[in-house]
């Protein structure tokens, strides 16, 4: 299930403007252009940012996610009726023969459970067309990021058109390696609402991320560092076998 900052109507509304940074996007961009990728899957595409990004670009693109809040505010956003949205999980999806699958930002982590984890990179396998890629990043779970999410840290003031003053913060409420959870808190000026949206990552070892990909039919050709956070992140670029 997806997280309530997901889910929650109010919440999904705001969350680009308090995301707004979304640079990391960049590197899938040229990913997709570097492998002359004509159709996309973008798996846990939320507010459809990079899905309409693509879309600029001509490529074909469905974008799935199971909180339909954010689905919807999607479909709400100039040009969406170039992407195929739907609403529900990576592994109920019709056949696709997509060029390449993508999971960005904290998407792949967010699959905290692991036989979650495994169906949706079997899905991910079978939208794929043979020779189609896999793409997606995770935290090293040696630079122990989590360390850094505190209050004094994330909070912010936002002021958003159409919805006034919003405070957010993040704090971190347990940490079980390899799992990490927190919670974020949303105070809305105009009056006084308090929302609040717990969510758990996984952080997974990079051999551990490996032997997933290949026991799902995979073959991985290359792990890349993020461009966007150097020494932080892995980058995997894994493929569906030709010959299938």
């Amino acid at each position: 299930m997806a997280d309530e900052c997901f889910r929650e109507p109010r919440l999904a509304a705001i969350y680009d403007a308090l995301d707004a940074d979304r640079a990391d996007l960049g590197a899938y961009i040229r990913l997709a252009e570097e492998f002359g990728t004509r159709r996309v899957l973008d798996i846990g595409c939320g507010t459809g940012v990079f899905a309409l990004l693509l879309a600029d670009r001509g490529i074909e693109v469905v974008g799935v996610d199971p909180a339909a809040a954010s689905v919807e505010v999607a479909r709400g956003k100039p040009g969406a009726e170039r992407v195929r949205w739907i609403c529900g999980e990576v592994t109920a999806l019709p056949p696709l023969q997509v060029d390449l699958a993508t999971m960005t930002g904290n998407v792949a982590q967010a699959i905290a459970a692991p036989g979650t984890w495994r169906e949706t990179l079997r899905g991910a396998h079978t939208a794929l067309r043979p020779g189609g890629r896999l793409v997606f990043e995770t935290r090293d779970p040696a630079r122990r990021a989590w360390e850094e999410w505190e209050r004094e840290a994330t909070y912010q003031v936002a002021e958003i058109p159409g919805v006034g003053t919003v405070e957010s913060w993040v704090q971190v409420t347990e940490v079980s390696v390899p799992l990490v959870t927190f919670r974020w808190t949303y105070v809305f000026a105009s009056d006084g609402q308090v929302l609040t949206s717990d969510s758990t990552l996984r952080f997974r070892a990079r051999d551990e991320v490996e032997a997933d990909l290949v026991a799902e039919g995979f073959v991985l050709d290359e792990v890349r560092d993020a461009p966007d956070r150097p020494g932080r992140e892995f980058v995997f670029l894994a493929r569906r076998p030709a010959s299938e």
